[in-house]
């Protein structure tokens, strides 16, 4: 299973470097669904684990007083300012077999932060990229794991969240459909683009451009 899951890893790196390769400059600097971050950030962010050491992650944390959302809107604005796109990119690339797993995470949590934020990167671009079958599959499981809804407390009460792509559905209430991956963003706390989820209660989860 851990095997299948890093050429999973591996793979998804690999094809989000492809897509960063080919963004206009003007891309980097546009808004991702992460709030406050650019996409610059986000992949300053994704690639972290491969410039920072262990140690030298737990340094900061202690400086930012144990706060680790803290600590990583520091690096990633750091990061994103010291480094241009194309190394942003390389350093993705040349890590795609990198074994990196968040704390408690595994390789299906790593897989998952690399899938999160590359959505983070292309639904807000606009760019229509759907995540292969077999990724999605893992996106759907740990995105239910108690410890991804603990990280994320999305208030979900009184709504279903009813996947129009695959047989995927959770929770009771008032339908909030769209597809798999988009639904997994709303889990993880994102505000999608308009037009993207439908039903009573999508306007709590959708990002109104004014």
């Amino acid at each position: 299973m851990d095997t299948d899951i890093r050429q999973q890893i591996a793979a998804e790196r690999r094809e989000l470097a492809d897509l960063l390769s080919e963004l206009p400059p003007r891309s980097w600097d546009a808004p991702s669904l992460c709030a406050g971050w650019r996409v610059r950030e986000v992949v300053a962010h994704m690639t972290m684990p491969y410039r920072h050491s262990g140690p030298s992650v737990l340094a900061g944390l202690v400086r930012a007083r144990g706060n680790f959302d803290r600590l990583a809107d520091r690096l990633a604005r750091g990061d994103a300012a010291a480094l241009g796109p194309r190394e942003l990119t390389a350093c993705l690339r040349d890590n795609a077999e990198h074994p990196w797993r968040p704390p408690g995470g595994g390789y299906a949590g790593a897989l998952s932060h690399d899938v999160i934020h590359g959505m983070d990167i292309t639904v807000a671009l606009g760019i229509d990229r759907r995540v292969p079958g077999d990724r999605l599959r893992v996106l759907l499981g740990n995105a239910l794991s108690p410890r991804s809804r603990r990280y994320f407390g999305v208030d979900l009460d009184g709504v279903e969240l009813r996947a129009d792509d695959v047989d995927w559905s959770l929770g009771t209430g008032t339908p909030l459909s769209g597809a798999a991956q988009d639904l997994v963003l709303v889990l993880c706390g994102r505000r999608l683009p308009e037009r993207r989820l439908r039903g009573e209660p999508a306007d709590r989860f959708t990002h109104f451009i004014r």
